[in-house]
């Protein structure tokens, strides 16, 4: 049993946060949002008044939030890496940039305390489930530690030192990003073509062409359903941070510089920020002229 600050319990944090607390650890929980914190009470969590609180006991801190400058107003200016005691660890779970996970861990270091950046991919379902992918870097001794906690979340793996996680998780986006956009040409061109855009997702899924994408999000695609699991407004950040590192690195990524176009009118064009990433097809069918529905 761990004692626990689980800071963040949005659509993913809070189905993180309750596998945890279902798994016999004791939380204290914050969020920006009071309420959202409080739905944990039921799984035996503490709602903490701010996220100094939440950190102040804890052996681990767990962070789920929503980008680098998020965490950063946290762990720094909420106090919270401030708050922790000596050999305590803290975990960034959230997309982050690999320049900002490097600092935290720079800043974690001086503090006496440990650093993993560990971003997810799975959404809310791998999240309810307890089958995220876990991407983590930082220390083996500091992962070690952490293994049995990520364990109840998904699939943890260390790729490599700190950083390496927000890296891991910048080719993840880069891969669901254009996959997406590939998957909604192909049932696009389905249903122009005349044929039953589902029968054909059908006929493709368990073929060299199936995916995760096509499966998940291609029903979400037919079915007009497209309630935030993944928000487009989120996938548009990390494409945008991939595509920064890239340039960074001297590398052209053309697919991915594209597919960014059509996320970036989705989001800041036509309204769709707060939709699921797999409404990307809406931006396709109104830029071939055709209704979204």
């Amino acid at each position: 049993m761990t004692d626990i600050g689980f800071i963040g319990t949005g659509i993913m944090g809070f189905q993180m946060a309750r596998r945890l607390a279902e798994a016999g650890h004791r939380l204290a929980v914050w969020n920006r949002t009071r309420d959202k914190a409080e739905r944990l009470a039921a799984s035996g969590a503490r709602v903490a008044a701010t996220p100094a609180e939440a950190a102040t006991a804890a052996e681990v801190v767990i962070g789920m939030l929503a980008d680098g400058p998020t965490s950063e107003a946290v762990w720094l200016g909420h106090g919270v890496v401030a708050a922790m005691r000596p050999g305590a660890l803290l975990i960034d779970m959230a997309s982050i940039p690999v320049e900002t996970a490097r600092a935290q861990a720079e800043r974690c270091r001086a503090a006496g305390i440990g650093y993993l950046d560990t971003p997810v991919s799975g959404g809310e379902k791998g999240a309810t489930d307890g089958t995220l992918a876990i991407m983590a870097g930082g220390e083996p001794a500091d992962f070690a530690r952490a293994e049995p906690l990520f364990e109840a979340m998904g699939r943890p793996t260390l790729v490599g030192p700190a950083g390496s996680g927000a890296l891991a998780k910048l080719c993840n986006q880069l891969i669901v990003a254009n996959t997406i956009a590939t998957v909604a040409e192909a049932l696009l061109l389905a249903e122009r073509g005349g044929a039953d855009a589902a029968a054909v997702r059908r006929a493709l899924m368990g073929g060299f062409a199936d995916s995760a994408i096509l499966r998940n999000h291609g029903e979400r695609m037919l079915a007009r359903d497209f309630k935030p699991g993944g928000p487009a407004k989120y996938q548009l950040k990390d494409v945008r941070t991939a595509t920064g590192l890239a340039r960074s690195l001297e590398l052209e990524l053309p697919v991915t510089a594209l597919v960014e176009t059509m996320f970036a009118a989705l989001v800041e064009q036509q309204g769709g920020a707060d939709l699921d990433h797999s409404a990307l097809i809406l931006e396709l069918r109104r830029r071939n002229g055709l209704a979204a529905e």
